[in-house]
């Protein structure tokens, strides 16, 4: 057991180097507002749809199938129960922090900081069941998450949901996968190129932000802290407690709890700026709990690691 936790947590401290650098690069204007806004669209647009792609592009089989299915159930369960802890926990009176708070609480990092994760602890099936868990975030993020931002359904969009590059990326995955579509090399190798700046360039975004953040103001938010318990540790171990019960094992099981402990989600920012939520809260949050999760990522994951397989 000792050993799963060296190899989650070495893996985890890599990706936190990227951070420090990303975070060094922001501090001393190496990186600015503009360039991060252009290397996200990159990593949005094309890189992370090549990372899924690139992981369906395999032969059909059936066993592969009904752990996506499975997989994509869980992430479903685990979505419910986020939103039904977070509509009983939080109940701020001001309606702007209440929204970040449960926003924050719900949605975890599931792209950025799980599929790199994914791909060093688990390998390719990691971001074969990862793919599924981030349309469903996806789907959940753009249908509940716009009515909990806004308080109301006139933002929602079927359109937005099923232009999502990581849903249309699924999509052509699926087709690859399910009839064992042939793609030449001289396809395979761009797409591989391009998949392996999934780790670095999102590391160093996330780095980033922590530097444009004020860390020691977040650290005062007693309300912060309890959000960031609840995103980090008590979902996650709720999640592998109910997939642990209904025999849910293997690298389904691990892969769905490196995306349900991943810190808030950066959507957490997005969406607060978007609908004129509280920004500054939701970006305390979202740095409060990367920092933290350098910590509770290598011990959950590595006990679902334990325990689990």
């Amino acid at each position: 057991m000792i050993g799963n936790f060296i190899t989650v947590g070495t893996q985890v401290f890599e990706l936190f180097i990227l951070i420090a650098l990303g975070y060094l690069c922001g501090k001393t204007k190496m990186l600015n507002e503009k360039a991060v806004k252009s290397i996200t669209e990159i990593v949005l647009y094309i890189v992370c749809p090549c990372v899924i792609i690139q992981n369906f592009i395999r032969p059909f089989d059936m066993d592969m199938l009904s752990g996506l299915l499975t997989a994509a159930g869980a992430a479903l369960v685990i979505h419910i129960f986020s939103i039904v802890i977070a509509m009983l926990v939080f109940h701020d009176k001001i309606p702007k922090k209440n929204r970040v708070y449960r926003f924050a609480l719900i949605f975890s990092n599931c792209g950025y900081m799980s599929l790199p994760m994914q791909q060093a602890i688990i390998g390719s099936d990691g971001v074969f069941f990862g793919a599924v868990y981030i349309v469903v975030f996806n789907i959940v993020m753009w249908t509940f998450g716009v009515w909990l931002s806004t308080g109301s359904s006139k933002d929602l969009s079927a359109k937005k949901i099923l232009l999502n590059p990581c849903i249309i990326s699924m999509a052509i995955g699926l087709l690859l996968f399910l009839f064992s579509v042939p793609v030449p090399d001289i396809i395979v190798k761009p797409i591989g190129f391009m998949a392996n700046l999934n780790t670095p360039l999102p590391m160093m975004v996330v780095g980033f932000y922590l530097s444009q953040s004020d860390i020691a103001d977040a650290f005062k938010d007693a309300k912060g802290f309890l959000c960031v318990l609840f995103r980090l540790i008590v979902i996650p171990l709720l999640a592998f407690g109910a997939m642990m019960l209904c025999g849910i094992r293997g690298n389904i099981l691990l892969t769905c709890v490196i995306s349900a402990s991943a810190p808030a989600a950066a959507a957490t920012t997005m969406f607060a700026a978007k609908f004129d939520n509280d920004a500054e809260l939701s970006v305390k949050l979202v740095s409060l709990s990367t920092l933290v999760s350098v910590i509770t990522m290598p011990l959950i994951v590595g006990f679902a690691q334990s325990v689990g397989s």
